[in-house]
């Protein structure tokens, strides 16, 4: 997988697709070497947005709010839906989504603001929605865990997902928050084989990372689902089972799913990486695909994009389900404690 001496390791994507809101594309001469040093650079970009909650629309989300302390992801998975929102900021969804990270250095302070507004009603807050809050460089700059700080002193629920095992290094924190009911954690696990892992998510944690922080979150008393996506068709939806009997033997609470999709230009970004790393299987994988989004690699039917339709997401749907009753039946999932939040606020009303 990957060995051609023009595979640049350590990203997902091989291209850098021009930015579809351009007027003009240009291509430039370069060899191939200067190309493969070039992308082993990552370069962090501040940026100051005037708002950082934000309201999910999509129907085939459970949150009403999101917030992304980065945009672009060093994690590399090529596959990643938030891809095409590089565009929005002048860059590719390619090579440049993993290369060019847009640091919001101003996020703790907007969160704060937003909390404090006399119009908010707590309502739990997902914790990203888009790009992966624990990425690398959160370890240096600790973006995440200044929001997760601000979270606690006003008491306010979060949801959290990552497939990054840094999240650990916050673990006082959400031992607090867990034990008021404020936050759930999702961890993603796409596959048990470290060999895939490595290819198709180049800069996450391993396998075994990702099992062990499942493993350290729940004896410690934080809520920790597990979210299998997406499932690829021909390529990991025959972990089904195998992801769900090991994650609920190390306490995840619950199993979700959703199927791969390749919108925009994640498409060819896809299709170019699955060439290059399985060209004995690459046409059933994008034929299985196809299969289960009406004919298409790209799907935004709400209900049906996350899902798929026809018989193939049918089996993969009933394998979920199946997988749930056997492994996760006896499993209690609480609910988010709204009261805290509006008690510190309005601290009369405890007086009732």
């Amino acid at each position: 997988m990957g060995t051609s001496t023009n595979y640049m390791k350590g990203r997902g994507a091989q291209v850098n697709p021009s930015n579809r809101f351009d007027k003009h594309s240009y291509e430039t001469e370069m060899d191939i070497p200067q190309v493969l040093e070039d992308s082993a650079k990552t370069e962090y970009i501040e940026v100051y947005p005037k708002t950082m909650v934000n309201q999910v629309t999509s129907p085939d989300l459970p949150m009403d709010w999101s917030m992304n302390p980065y945009q672009g992801c060093e994690h590399g998975c090529v596959y990643c839906y938030a891809r095409n929102t590089h565009n929005y900021w002048g860059y590719s969804a390619g090579t440049d989504f993993e290369s060019k990270i847009l640091v919001k250095k101003n996020a703790a302070i907007l969160v704060e603001e937003k909390l404090k507004s006399k119009n908010w009603k707590a309502s739990p807050i997902l914790l990203s929605g888009n790009t992966d809050c624990y990425q690398p460089i959160e370890k240096k700059l600790e973006i995440t865990r200044s929001i997760l700080e601000v979270l606690w002193r006003y008491k306010h629920p979060v949801s959290i997902i990552t497939k990054n095992s840094l999240i650990l290094r916050d673990l006082d924190l959400l031992q607090k928050m867990a034990a008021l009911r404020l936050v759930k954690v999702a961890i993603s696990v796409t596959t048990l084989d470290e060999d895939l892992r490595r290819t198709l998510e180049p800069r996450t944690a391993s396998v075994h990372s990702r099992l062990y922080t499942i493993e350290k979150l729940a004896s410690n008393g934080i809520p920790v689902s597990v979210m299998f996506a997406p499932v690829i068709p021909g390529l990991n939806d025959h972990e089904i089972f195998k992801v769900a009997e090991y994650t609920s033997q190390l306490g995840a609470s619950s199993l979700g799913y959703t199927i791969v999709r390749l919108n925009g230009d994640i498409g060819e970004i896809f299709e170019d990486w699955i060439r290059k790393n399985f060209p004995d299987r690459a046409e059933k994988v994008l034929n299985r695909i196809k299969e289960v989004h009406g004919g298409q690699l790209s799907d935004s039917r709400f209900g049906d994009r996350m899902r798929g339709e026809g018989n193939f997401a049918e089996i993969i749907r009933n394998q979920v389900q199946l997988a749930r009753r056997k492994y996760f039946a006896d499993m209690v999932v609480s609910e988010f404690n709204l009261e805290l939040f509006e008690q510190l606020r309005h601290p009369q009303l405890s007086l009732f």
